[in-house]
């Protein structure tokens, strides 16, 4: 993989999959095996970020079949110029429409033996490979989310400063009593992730042993700085005013962008109950 980015391959993620709230630990997508060790998949991907651009793309499906029956995850990758997938043209958006993530149909798409780099047993685990797709995807959504919220309270500021009441004969919003409380306000919920970011990033990098509590940190990190993140743009077209609804407003995208994060994996609920049983256990059957 790093040798063939390293050549300029393109490589994506062709996980998500509609309906499928257990995520890595199970999948709709049919892996059938081949006589000669590779597989065949027959799914629907969505959400398939990049899907214009990539030149490998990273799936897996189920096998049905194997271990006695309890079945297996195959994870694979496809090459661009293969045939058996199609990109469909459908990701018209509220927003982040630069990611062009739209769906793929996978039609019998063949992977080789020698592409096929992870075999793994249905439900939660902890093998590498499902570790280290939770630690970048989550860690590194959580950063771009910051992100967002960083560069909406920065606009904040600089428009309550700017802004003028004519009610207050052209005092600066920025002397409202009610004005500060909300960039107050705004200003700790950053404090309040940012320190939560870093802690989790510096714990990945230096391989420190969470064990089973690393998954809940992931988790709760995504959920936390994503809703951060809808909280504080939210104040910042508040104290913005009436000009960052409009189209073509720097807030106007923030505020549709940072809305997708709701939709990234994992989504609230899923965070809550793998949260929630790390400290109390699974629910009794």
């Amino acid at each position: 993989m790093l040798k063939e980015s390293g050549h300029g391959e393109v490589f994506a993620f062709g996980i998500s999959e509609p309906g499928n709230d257990s995520m890595l630990f199970d999948s709709g997508t049919t892996a059938e095996p081949q006589l000669d060790g590779g597989y065949s998949f027959t799914g629907r991907k969505i959400f398939t970020s990049l899907s214009p651009a990539w030149t490998r793309l990273g799936i897996f499906g189920k096998d049905g079949g194997a271990r006695e029956g309890s079945g297996e995850l195959v994870f694979g990758f496809i090459q661009r110029d293969a045939p058996g997938h199609e990109t469909l043209n459908d990701w018209d958006t509220l927003g982040m429409r630069a990611s062009q993530s739209n769906t793929t149909l996978l039609h019998g798409a063949m992977v080789p033996p020698e592409r096929i780099f992870r075999k793994l047993p249905v439900g939660p685990n902890q093998d590498p490979l499902i570790f280290a797709i939770f630690a970048c995807f989550e860690t590194l959504l959580a950063a771009v989310y910051t992100g967002i919220a960083e560069r909406a309270f920065t606009l904040a500021v600089e428009a309550v400063k700017r802004r003028t009441s004519a009610k207050y004969g052209g005092r600066s919003f920025s002397q409202d009593p009610d004005i500060r409380w909300k960039i107050a306000d705004a200003a700790m919920a950053m404090d309040s992730i940012q320190p939560h970011l870093a802690s989790v990033a510096r714990d990945v990098d230096a391989l420190v042993d969470h064990g089973s509590q690393w998954f809940p940190k992931f988790v709760g990190l995504k959920v936390r700085a994503t809703e951060n993140a809808r909280t504080i743009v939210d104040v910042a077209i508040r104290v913005s005013g009436g000009s960052s609804y409009f189209r073509g407003s720097e807030l106007e995208r923030l505020y549709r962008d940072v809305l997708a994060g709701i939709f990234h994996p994992s989504n609230e609920e899923s965070a809550h109950t793998t949260v929630a049983n790390a400290w109390l256990g699974p629910l009794e059957s």
